[in-house]
């Protein structure tokens, strides 16, 4: 199989698709690699180590798109791109799709076949493609958060961890999954004063163990909530639903009880976000004020470390990159219910349930859109 790994064109987005390593692995089970030209040279993996791999070349994006039988991205493909794909040629990368009426409309008109990093899952029901990027995305967040809060910044002017005779910053993280287990850690290890709020009993318990109760935990409800806000300083919005839209946990009218210059960092963003004032930002412009509130709500966090972002992505995705290739999409998402599960559009079908619910297309059953196409 060709394998296409076009340079990513989002806003300061500097990660690439498939790291020199990962091309050499797919050219040793006998595949063709085929590279945009300074795809990755943003992060210091040059045209010469690609071609030391075994890779190819291209000089424009349209040669990777019309040479490939699979296309291997990071992000989700623009408007340009979407018109690139081809009737049966496989996209492999984040979507995001339940938050994305236009990328959604525009691969189902391709006819391609789009496999989602974000809803492939494992035998332990975890989403280990969107794992790495999670913790990335966890760890940032309070680094961005903690830059946010500073006076010229726009926020309170508070020290994260405070100094000896002076409290530390009060952060709070709704939602104790991946992201917000990650932020809370090292919010923790700032010297903030941590507070983890999930609907899960058993995760709390988990996080409780785990930091032996250095880490406040609460049960994540409306009135826990409202009362949690009210003395943060920071509050990281971490909650996913695998597909769908986030939940919105703060409405417009709860930012009068927050702290004036108070900061709201949004990693839910790519699913629509979980503040109801939350709009997309970009590394390049993150932070905007609404009722006073800082908003942090880069759609792209992990591509500011790009090169860690990149590595760790790789690793994960190698594994199921190999396996749509050595097998070829139809068998392999037969074979795999695991991988299965990452198809989001196949042949101009909507085949996640979730996608199909929030932007009211007619759901087709993942297996019956393979067998219809293969």
């Amino acid at each position: 199989m060709l394998i296409g790994v076009p340079k990513e064109i989002k806003n300061h987005e500097y990660r690439v698709g498939l790291t020199p390593s990962g091309a050499r692995e797919l050219v040793a089970h006998g595949h063709k690699v085929l590279v945009q030209t300074q795809a990755g040279l943003a992060i210091g993996f040059t045209d010469e180590q690609y071609l030391q791999a075994g890779a190819m070349i291209a000089s424009r994006a349209d040669e990777v798109f019309a040479a490939a039988a699979m296309i291997i991205k990071v992000k989700e493909p623009q408007a340009v791109e979407c018109r690139m794909l081809r009737p049966g040629q496989l996209l492999f990368t984040y979507l995001h799709l339940a938050a994305d009426p236009e990328q959604t409309r525009l691969l189902v008109e391709s006819g391609a076949v789009a496999v989602a990093y974000e809803t492939v899952s494992d035998e332990r029901g975890g989403l280990p493609l969107l794992a790495p990027m999670s913790e990335v995305a966890g760890r940032m967040a309070v680094q961005a958060g903690a830059h946010a809060l500073e006076k010229a910044q726009g926020g309170r002017g508070v020290l994260l961890g405070g100094v000896p005779g002076v409290a530390p910053a009060q952060v709070v993280v709704l939602g104790g999954g991946v992201v917000g287990l990650n932020a809370a850690r090292v919010a923790m290890g700032m010297g903030a004063d941590v507070m983890l709020l999930d609907k899960s009993l058993a995760r709390l318990k988990d996080i409780d163990m785990l930091f032996d109760g250095r880490i406040k935990t609460l049960m994540s409800n409306s009135s826990n909530i409202e009362d949690s806000i009210r003395q943060a300083d920071l509050i990281i919005g971490a909650v996913l639903v695998p597909g769908a839209a986030a939940p919105k946990l703060l409405s417009r009218a709860m930012l009068q009880d927050l702290k004036t210059g108070a900061v709201l960092v949004d990693v839910a963003i790519d699913q629509g976000g979980c503040f109801a004032t939350s709009r997309p930002t970009t590394h390049q412009d993150p932070t905007y004020v609404v009722d006073g509130i800082v908003h942090y709500c880069v759609a792209n966090m992990p591509g500011g470390v790009a090169r860690t972002a990149t590595m760790a992505l790789t690793n994960a995705t190698l594994p199921y990159a190999l396996e749509l290739a050595d097998k070829g999409w139809p068998r392999a998402l037969q074979d795999n219910s695991h991988l299965r599960n990452g198809l989001n559009v196949c042949c101009g079908q909507v085949t996640y349930a979730a996608v199909a619910r929030e932007l009211g297309y007619a759901y087709t059953e993942p297996l019956s859109a393979i067998r219809a196409a293969s």
